[in-house]
């Protein structure tokens, strides 16, 4: 295996997660309709992923506890991070300067980690 496809995040409740990346961390709904699911492509589609309803029974887990997704982005993570701030999106600490780049990470509403990286 050489290449991750695609990603699918399974959420409590898909209308409040859509609202989460959508209005507050940017990302566009790729137009494929599906009842049960809402995929997302970011920055002109270089990036797409989906959150979904359950695919089984998920009362009393934590969901997002391990996971993170990273995303490569052009701006400053500075700025990235003001605008998040500004939507009182929950931030896991400060800016973090990895062997990779700077990494902001944003918590999403079950918990997934969302790392935005500004790569060296």
């Amino acid at each position: 295996m050489r290449r991750l496809e695609f990603a699918s995040l399974q959420v409590i409740n898909l209308e409040a997660s859509k609202d989460f990346y959508t209005n507050k961390l940017g990302f566009e709904e790729a137009g494929i309709p599906n009842p049960q699911a809402c995929v997302f492509k970011y920055k002109q589609g270089e990036a797409s992923f989906a959150i979904r309803t359950p695919i089984s029974n998920l009362e009393g887990k934590e969901l997002g506890i391990g996971t993170s997704l990273w995303f490569a982005i052009d701006e400053e993570i500075e700025d990235l991070q003001a605008e998040l701030v500004a939507k009182q999106v929950m931030l896991l600490g400060p800016i973090q300067v990895t062997p990779f780049g700077k990494i902001l990470i944003a918590k999403d509403p079950d918990g997934y980690n969302i790392t935005f990286l500004k790569a060296n």
